[in-house]
């Protein structure tokens, strides 16, 4: 009880002080908690949606999966006749055929895509009784012909759709024009999809091309049948010919699909979340160790009465366990605030999700409150450990003195031999000739080298300080040298607190390395290897009317096609994969230009020849002149030569199989032949800015596809690239935050710890202002030590992540300099901002209380 009563004692009496390492606790848990309860969230959202679409029995083509998109871009259905067989069968109360795509794109009367923007899809379909589970129509009534369509709510309010309006929807089999006719809105929540309905028959004719097809039956169970007795009773009426599943089967098949999406945000989250409390850690070893520096007399003297070691240590800890309960219960509150802030974020970029499914389940704050105490204690047992061995003596030395001022020798060699190991990793990792190996000594090369640095930050404190010191603080005379002196007083504690921005920095500095390499390499490639002059792609394969309006256009040279097949092959060795095929126009052979091991490119596209990539004719003995059996999916069974043998050292179509567009229809019937995936072009001499402005006048009817020349494809790729590094950056700004809090935490306490120096200093004539100043530049100077580290490391973990990216194609080191620079000079500005209130309090304190004070 007496342990208790004293650490509640020095809790409440720092309770100013633990303040910022409360937050730092409360900002970790909060992103936890937070990606919890959002990922969960959604995954209730779309559980509901799945579960009240569902019908008791669904009966779908044989090989229909929910995430796949058919080879030739058109829904797979079923015929009419078994939607008869099903009604007819012992069970079912009702039957309804459903016809949905979501291989459409929607535009409105000003051709602009009114579809979802935000990746999730849009969705045509007939309208039918099971779409009343979740919907009902609020405003005019459902489609009766091919003249008249409906949309969703949603859809309406974002592109100020209304009744009379015009939309025309373009599918694989065509496209045509209707006006809208009702509004209907979801009674559940709309994760964000775009839908518009249509009668029965005009969605059999646009969207499958046909009559008489369904893409699913729909049906419902008498009174008293369970849906596994249907289930059977259908499978025996149909003759197993079918893919039929219970309503819980077909939610599973739906959610399996999103769980996977889901997960990815999931853990990367988490990831983010636990660098923060890495960093956090850093802050909370530095918060104990310097309140137990500073409380070295109190603890002596506590010794000196009796408490023992074991009592000290105790008291140490249960003041950290209160600290982490503080901040760990603050921080469960904060996430799911935080999840609720996400949903409204992706309710502006058109996911809607709506507060009424916010899901909170058990595990979430018993997760953040037993990971924010137990991290929060762990990182208070080496200062605890550290407080267990200040003896009775310590009662006589002065307040504040820190017994640990120096690393020792054996922290700097394990240090050293850390860091050696994992420089060792990166360089193996460097020259290893397989990226899946070299990837596994990458990240053990970050990791020790990581650590490395971390243990020997404080002798590395000694030398970086002095050298950032001699350039930027000299000039300030003796404001100056105390700044320098005062971050070198400590070098441990200097050496954590840089260590915690480290983090955040060395990750920035990598990411931007690889991005920036990635970029590079791109474009390095695309110079050399891409003859085309225009590239015509978008999120739908390109329809035939799209096709042909590109194949019109005047001023070019030749248009590419270029589609994807799914296709089993089986080498001469016996062994199958299924990667498929690439089938193109002979033309494509200049409109990428790549480099063969064996033979020429050319001759692949002649009749019954292929090529295949380097890789796959090492790995299973294939030259120039062999066999290879390919299975079409869909079609026939070909035996075609090997006609050359592509490098597979590119970033482009790396390791592709191509055949001719001929070669693909002999063996492939027409319905399924697949669109295209992309298409390129080619402009005639002299006329290429001509070109390029009338094959953007052809596609305007396709607002779906993008049309770019070499500069935009360019420019495209180096916004996606930078729009993935800037959502990355914003994750790591978490633990910068937390590492910002680290300094102003580390200052603070540094302040109170020299309350008395200050006192002096100020009374033999240190001004306020000059006082502050050097409180300003001992920050500074901290900061840019944590940066350099960072920023070297990064670089070097960039630098050797892209020898990996070599080994698939991706040439090009490019170190970003402007953004290290930028992120360095920042880091001065960091140091800035996190010594304003340490400066401002130091600046008030009264010299003769601060001369008194013990």
């Amino acid at each position: 009880m007496t342990v208790v009563k004293t650490s509640m004692r020095n809790f409440l009496a720092h309770k100013g002080r633990m303040a910022l390492s409360a937050v730092a606790v409360l900002l970790s848990v909060a992103f936890v908690c937070g990606t919890l309860v959002f990922t969960d969230t959604m995954n209730t959202t779309f559980d509901k949606l799945f579960a009240i679409t569902s019908s008791d029995v669904t009966v779908l083509p044989k090989d229909a999966k929910a995430e796949d998109t058919p080879q030739n871009g058109v829904p797979e259905a079923l015929p009419a006749s078994a939607l008869e067989r099903a009604r007819a069968t012992e069970g079912v109360k009702s039957a309804e055929g459903v016809v949905s795509s979501m291989n459409v794109t929607v535009v409105n009367s000003d051709n602009d895509n009114v579809g979802a923007t935000n990746g999730a899809p849009t969705i045509a379909g007939n309208w039918t009784k099971n779409d009343l589970r979740s919907m009902e129509i609020t405003t005019g009534h459902a489609p009766r012909g091919p003249t008249e369509v409906m949309v969703d709510a949603d859809t309406a309010d974002k592109h100020d759709l209304k009744l009379g309006d015009e939309l025309r929807t373009i599918a694989q089999t065509g496209d045509f024009k209707a006006r809208i006719v009702g509004i209907a809105s979801f009674t559940v929540t709309n994760p964000g999809a775009a839908v518009v309905y249509l009668d029965t028959a005009t969605a059999q004719r646009e969207l499958l091309g046909t009559t008489g097809k369904f893409t699913q039956l729909n049906l419902t169970a008498e009174t008293g049948v369970s849906d596994t007795q249907l289930k059977r009773n259908v499978a025996s009426s149909l003759d197993g010919t079918y893919k039929i599943q219970t309503a819980k089967e077909n939610s599973d098949e739906n959610r399996e699909g999103i769980g996977e999406f889901m997960n990815v945000i999931k853990y990367a989250m988490l990831g983010f979340a636990g660098i923060a409390f890495l960093v956090g850690i850093f802050l909370i070893i530095n918060t104990f160790s310097m309140l137990v520096a500073q409380r070295t007399r109190e603890i002596g003297l506590m010794r000196a009465i009796g408490s023992s070691r074991r009592q000290v240590n105790r008291s140490v800890l249960v003041e950290a366990l209160l600290l982490g309960i503080v901040g760990s219960v603050l921080g469960v509150g904060a996430g799911v605030g935080l999840a609720v802030g996400l949903m409204k974020l992706m309710g502006a970029i058109g996911m809607e999700l709506s507060t009424d499914d916010l899901t909170v389940a058990w595990t979430t704050p018993a997760v953040g409150l037993v990971l924010g105490i137990v991290v929060t204690v762990l990182a208070a047992y080496l200062p605890a450990r550290r407080a267990g061995k200040i003896s009775p003596m310590a009662a006589l030395r002065d307040a504040g003195t820190p017994a640990d001022a120096k690393a020792g020798w054996i922290r700097g060699l394990i240090g050293l031999v850390l860091t050696g190991s994992g420089a060792a990793a990166l360089l193996t990792a460097a020259g290893a000739d397989k990226a899946s190996e070299g990837s596994l000594m990458l990240g053990a090369g970050i990791v020790l080298s990581l650590i490395g640095f971390v243990v020997i930050g404080p002798l590395l404190a000694g030398f970086v300080v002095r050298v950032i010191s001699a350039v930027l603080l000299r000039a300030f005379g003796p404001v100056g040298r105390l700044a320098e002196r005062n971050a070198l007083r400590n070098p441990r504690r200097t050496g954590a607190t840089g260590a915690a921005l480290m983090i955040g920095l060395a990750l920035v500095a990598c990411l931007s390395v690889v991005g920036s390499s990635m970029v590079a390499s791109a474009t390095s490639e695309l110079d050399k290897t891409v003859g085309a002059d225009f590239i015509v792609q978008g999120n739908q394969r390109i329809v035939p009317k799209a096709e042909k309006a590109m194949q019109d256009t005047p001023g070019l040279e030749h248009v590419t096609r270029y589609k994807m097949l799914d296709a089993t092959l089986t080498s001469p060795d016996g062994k199958t994969d299924d990667d498929g095929l690439t089938a193109a126009d002979p033309t494509y052979a200049e409109d990428v230009r790549r480099a063969t091991t064996e033979g020429k490119l050319s001759a692949a596209y002649g009749p019954d020849a292929m090529s295949v990539g380097s890789d796959y004719a090492e790995k299973h003995g294939v030259h120039v002149g062999d066999t290879v059996s390919v299975a079409f999916k869909g079609g026939e069974t070909a035996k075609l030569k090997v006609a050359a043998i592509t490098s597979d050292d590119v970033a482009i179509d790396q390791g592709a199989r191509y055949i001719s567009i001929d070669t693909m229809r002999k063996y492939l019937p027409a319905e399924s032949v697949p669109p295209n995936t992309i298409m390129f072009a080619k402009a005639e001499d002299g006329r290429s800015d001509q070109a390029y402005a009338a094959l953007k006048k052809s596609m305007d009817a396709y607002p779906q596809y993008q049309v770019a020349d070499q500069t935009d494809y360019k420019q495209e790729l180096k916004d996606q690239v930078g729009q993935l590094l800037n959502m990355v950056y914003g994750l790591l700004a978490l633990a910068i935050i937390v590492a910002v809090l680290g300094v102003v935490n580390t200052l603070a306490l540094s302040v109170v710890e020299r309350t008395r120096e200050i006192g002096l200093m100020r009374a033999i004539g240190l001004s306020r202002r000059q006082l502050r100043r050097m409180i300003r530049m001992e920050s500074v100077v901290i900061a840019l030590f944590g940066a350099l580290l960072g920023l070297g490391l990064g670089m070097g973990w960039g630098a050797t992540a892209q020898k990996l990216l070599a080994l698939e194609g991706l040439n090009v080191l490019d170190i970003p300099w402007p953004t290290i620079i930028g992120v360095f000079i920042g880091s001065a500005f960091v140091g800035l901002f996190a010594a304003l209130v340490p400066a401002f309090r130091a600046g008030r304190m009264n010299v003769l209380n601060a001369i008194a004070t013990e």
